[in-house]
């Protein structure tokens, strides 16, 4: 049985999957069993490439397939996979160092932190636009205490206890979870933390597929119809790769 399980969902990643399970390990080695037994837990969620076999490959100790595509269920598929008590979610195109690593676990461990997350810093060049969202996102993280899907830590306890990842949403699920432990942890005394260094590094190459235009259309859609969520085609920008249809 794990103590702790790094789980990381992945839709058609064969590109970057290989590269982030070898980051992944050397974090988990770094941490030389200081919080006991780690298990690194992909979910393959029903890509059509070589994901799955990559993850295998490449030292996965579980591979899981979550047919539906929405991210929300390909967490929570990684969680009903284990019995670890303190989960930390991985974006299959991110990259965390093992101090940042074990300072999760740490704040886990306290008895002082119900979750959290960590800055964010792109791997390569982006647009003004991006760029603007980055720094916007990562201020608003810090002020209001909320965590990116790409890094996001939790006790089991409060990961349950806020209702896990809505799958009822498409996009914005790690906010309303941050939302809803924060609120079952307050009375307890527990606090949502977000590490600022080391910080998480992430993949710019959204900056590359898409036009600063549509980074506009894609905000636009969900600030005015917030059910837009719901709705995975309206999410599109979340799900799909330039030559994908949004269908």
């Amino acid at each position: 049985m794990s103590d702790y399980a790094v789980i990381i969902p992945a839709y058609n990643e064969e590109a970057y999957l290989a590269a982030t399970i070898a980051a992944t390990r050397e974090a988990m080695r770094g941490l030389a069993g200081e919080f006991g037994v780690g298990e690194l837990i992909v979910v393959d969620n029903n890509s059509t490439d070589r994901t799955a076999a990559i993850a295998a490959e490449s030292g996965a100790d579980r591979v899981v397939f979550e047919p539906h595509n929405q991210i929300a269920r390909a967490r929570n598929a990684g969680a009903e996979s284990t019995r670890a008590d303190r989960l930390v979610f991985i974006d299959a195109d991110t990259r965390v160092e093992s101090a940042t690593l074990r300072e999760a676990l740490a704040l886990l461990a306290s008895g002082e932190v119900a979750a959290g997350g960590a800055r964010l810093v792109m791997d390569q060049a982006v647009s003004p636009m991006v760029d603007w969202l980055v720094r916007t996102w990562n201020r608003v993280a810090a002020g209001f205490g909320y965590a990116a899907g790409s890094f996001f830590f939790a006790r089991r306890d409060a990961f349950e206890a806020g209702g896990r990842f809505d799958e009822a949403v498409y996009a914005g699920e790690e906010v309303w979870l941050a939302r809803r432990i924060k609120a079952w942890a307050k009375p307890r005394g527990l606090a949502f933390s977000v590490i600022s260094d080391p910080p998480v590094l992430t993949s710019g190459r959204k900056s590359d597929w898409f036009s600063t235009r549509a980074f506009l259309g894609q905000l636009a859609i969900l600030f005015l119809i917030p059910r837009a969520t719901r709705s995975r085609r309206l999410c599109a920008m979340w799900y799909r790769r330039p030559a994908e249809s949004t269908e």
